[in-house]
């Protein structure tokens, strides 16, 4: 490729980038096609842009898996697209407010609950969607699983009374939050980008130790995620060390003192080792 064709091509490129245009090549196509075949697929689009999507694709050609996969006895299958996150979004999006219906652990069912969606979270080991929501008759924050909702239906609410809600979350929200200080130790830093994937789901911010040479991370989580954190600091271990977090700190050590007792000889008892260096010296 000559000079005057890459010119030319980085200009096209660029266009198309500008215009919002995405260039995708046969396998995608060919792959999309295929996942529009899940039954999770009427879930995630609207029954428009599924039509849209399966028109488009319409002479492109499926990916054959039967002789790549072979499938075997399997768990049940979850979907991680739920039903009612559509739905959901479009509410949080406009800053709407709905009345629903759900159950609790001990299998009692609330009707017709008057709640403010805040936000929709992914739990990563439980594998369920949650509604963050504030109720407005009790005024508290609550966090539902999407599969304990049975029912949601609009609610008139006005951008007014909206705003005032957020406002009231906000202050809510900033009363849980909980700071913490974490520091990358040096000789760890070429696995700085596998360190922040641990606390992906968190707010952060990292800063740079010109002189030190050292990454500081500002933590900042609820403190009912405070044991989530921890989980981390155990899986990350001599990586990192906590400065600023005395619930941390302590937690840590508490840690660190139960690990070592699995290991402390009993009394009265000595290991073969430490009867070696008694016999040398003697």
């Amino acid at each position: 490729m000559n000079l005057f064709e890459k010119i030319f091509n980085y200009d096209m490129i660029t266009r198309l980038e500008n215009s919002g245009t995405l260039m995708i090549t046969s396998l995608e196509k060919s792959w999309l096609k295929t996942m529009l075949s899940h039954p999770a697929a009427p879930h995630a689009f609207t029954p428009a842009a599924l039509d849209k999507l399966q028109k488009v694709l319409d002479t492109e050609t499926a990916l054959d898996l039967s002789e790549a996969f072979t499938e075997k006895a399997r768990s049940k299958e979850k979907h991680v697209f739920h039903p009612m996150l559509r739905t959901l979004r479009r509410v949080i999006t406009r800053q709407g407010a709905v009345r629903i219906t759900y159950r609790v652990k001990d299998e009692r069912t609330f009707t017709n609950e008057m709640a403010f969606p805040y936000k929709l979270e992914y739990s990563q080991v439980k594998k369920d969607w949650y509604l963050l929501w504030f109720h407005l008759r009790h005024r508290a924050m609550m966090s539902t699983k999407l599969d304990s909702i049975e029912a949601v239906y609009d609610l008139p609410f006005s951008p007014e009374r909206a705003a005032q809600v957020r406002f009231q979350i906000e202050k809510l929200l900033q009363k849980r939050h909980i700071h913490a200080t974490i520091v990358v130790l040096k000789e760890y830093n070429r696995e700085l980008s596998r360190i922040l994937y641990a606390f992906s789901c968190f707010e952060k911010q990292v800063d740079y130790d010109e002189i030190e040479g050292t990454y500081t991370i500002q933590l900042k989580y609820l403190n009912n995620e405070a044991e989530y954190v921890l989980s981390k600091l155990r899986f990350l271990g001599k990586r990192v060390r906590v400065t600023q977090g005395e619930h941390l700190q302590k937690r840590m050590l508490e840690s660190a003192q139960r690990a070592l007792a699995r290991y402390e000889t009993p009394a009265g008892m000595e290991s073969d080792e430490d009867t070696a260096k008694r016999n040398s010296i003697v």
